[in-house]
């Protein structure tokens, strides 16, 4: 066979090779195909299967502040939740207080000795998420997607927790909460603590 019959001929087996081994789909049915993660889906799951439930671990605020200032390691190794190394820690609380002044954006309490402040307007952050300690983070494929869990959680206690409550709740009420704190161990501040709420029933006096 002349040489340049068999270049030809091995051009076209190679251009068939190609042509096989790649396609194209649509966009739309790439989309289609791709299963997302539903952040909201998750958040709702974790609040009635675990969060809730988990209340009942939660330590008494009166009781860990005592604790902190008197054992800090102890309070941070036995009640403390992180997911990775560092000095911030977060803690599942409960308590109740009479309501000293309610502000804008958060609402005073008197709890035993101590002060503390439960957050009405600024939501954020990862708190209630990695205060129980119930989220495996290797269980996430990619950060957006924990992070989004996160939003969510935070998302419901405005609307499920906290919108109720700021409509009712008056100076001289007596609160009983559960919520989640962020502690600094390297810089521990306990006289003016933020809760973040789980929970929060008034009881008029």
């Amino acid at each position: 066979m002349p040489k340049p019959i068999r270049y030809l001929i091995y051009v076209a087996v190679i251009a068939l090779l190609a042509y096989n081994s790649v396609y194209f789909k649509k966009l739309d049915e790439v989309r289609a195909g791709t299963t997302s993660f539903d952040a909201a889906r998750y958040a709702r799951d974790f609040w009635q299967k675990k969060l809730t439930p988990g209340l009942s671990k939660a330590v008494d605020l009166n009781a860990l502040t005592t604790l902190l200032k008197t054992d800090k390691e102890k309070a941070f190794s036995a009640h403390s939740h992180a997911l990775g190394i560092g000095n911030i820690r977060y803690f599942l609380v409960k308590g109740a207080g009479v309501v000293s002044d309610v502000e804008e954006n958060e609402v005073r309490l008197e709890v035993g000795g101590n002060e503390a402040r439960i957050a009405t307007e600024y939501i954020f952050g990862n708190a209630v998420r990695d205060a129980s300690g119930a989220i495996d983070i290797n269980a996430f494929t990619n950060s957006m997607d924990f992070n989004n869990v996160s939003a969510e959680i935070n998302k419901l206690i405005r609307e499920k927790v906290v919108r109720a409550f700021k409509s009712k709740v008056k100076k001289g009420d007596r609160v009983v909460f559960h919520g989640a704190i962020e502690l600094n161990r390297e810089h521990l501040q306990v006289n003016d603590i933020e809760v973040i709420p789980v929970s929060l029933q008034i009881e008029k006096p």
